[in-house]
């Protein structure tokens, strides 16, 4: 049985994806907020540093997965902590275990969304965050560009949001050629609207701009999806099942995305 780190494992996708490696008799470290087997804020570097150390202490000989699922959606209201977490906290989080990942050959998985595709992103941002894969990006400076944007409006805490997403998987997919040449796989799973904690606290506007996107595999019903779709497809990418599957980025929204972008 294998060692799998899962953060943002205490609910929603994450805690489903922990549940299900759990029940296959794996190791699994939770990384997140609270009720959590290593409590940390992935939104800062000392968070960040802190968990690499940690998991370095208790796993010397290597891990055989990471799945980056932490993360908050658009309607937070704090821009800053979207970059932060959503981004930062995947990527730095995963440059810090790849020497574990490595020694095992094990495999990564980050979490996006399908609004990817969707056309909502800043490219600019974008591109400030994937600037280079071979040197670290320098979080406070973009932090500091975010301090005119206002995140209670929701179209643009939306923009952030999918700003994040879009440089997420596109990092995965650029860095993925050089990691499986070191025997480390990564992808990326691109979630559609999915029945967790975070869309159960959002407003009745960003509820009803969920409603409006039609998830095929629920046509005719009010259901979203729900976190075992997702979870099932992290613990496949993230096991030698999936052994041929590299720099992909995987739509898992019932076929809304292939609805919107026939």
């Amino acid at each position: 049985m294998g060692v799998y780190v899962v953060t943002g494992g205490s609910g929603g996708i994450g805690g489903k994806t922990v549940e299900i490696l759990r029940e296959q008799g794996h190791e699994v470290i939770n990384v997140d907020l609270k009720d959590s087997d290593i409590s940390a804020n992935l939104a800062t570097k000392e968070g960040r540093d802190e968990v690499i150390q940690k998991i370095h202490e208790l796993h010397p000989e290597g891990i055989d997965g990471l799945c980056c699922n932490a993360g908050v959606s658009g309607a937070c209201g704090n821009v800053k902590l979207m970059v932060s977490l959503n981004y930062f906290g995947a990527t730095n989080l995963a440059h810090g275990l790849f020497d574990l990942l490595k020694k095992k050959g094990g495999s990564c998985v980050v979490t996006s969304s399908n609004t990817i595709s969707q056309g909502a992103a800043r490219m600019d941002l974008v591109d400030m965050l994937n600037y280079s894969q071979t040197k670290p990006i320098n979080e406070e400076r973009i932090l500091n560009i975010l301090d005119d944007f206002d995140g209670s409006d929701l179209s643009v805490g939306n923009s952030i949001y999918v700003t994040t997403k879009y440089a997420l998987a596109r990092w995965a997919r650029r860095v993925s050629a050089s990691w499986a040449a070191n025997g480390v796989r990564i992808n990326t799973v691109a979630p559609g609207n999915v029945s967790t904690p975070m869309t159960a606290t959002m407003s009745e506007n960003a509820k009803a701009a969920l409603a409006a996107l039609p998830i095929p595999i629920n046509y005719g019903t009010d259901e979203l999806m729900h976190p075992e779709d997702i979870a099932n497809v992290i613990v496949f990418l993230v096991s030698p099942l999936a052994h041929g599957i590299n720099g992909n980025v995987m739509f898992v929204d019932g076929g809304t995305d292939a609805l919107l972008n026939s």
